[in-house]
């Protein structure tokens, strides 16, 4: 059993960009989450970064929890 205070609050946001997917078994396996779609993530995961005076968020796509359907 996890604590409460041990556990990672998910966090929502806006998908801006994806990339083309990963490699697997010299495959190349498209993404779940597309532009525009209202994800729930991790909230530590990703890395936060800087662009032309705003701040974003880069996820890797483990760090994606759920796909908001609204």
């Amino acid at each position: 059993m996890i604590p409460d205070t041990a556990k990672e609050k998910p966090q929502e946001g806006t998908v801006l960009a994806v990339g083309p997917g990963r490699f697997e078994d010299g495959k190349r396996v498209p993404l779940d989450v597309k532009v525009g779609d209202v994800v729930l993530y991790s909230k530590y995961g990703g890395t936060e970064v800087k662009y032309a005076g705003e701040e974003y968020l880069v996820l890797s796509a483990r760090d994606v929890l759920a796909i908001i359907e609204k």
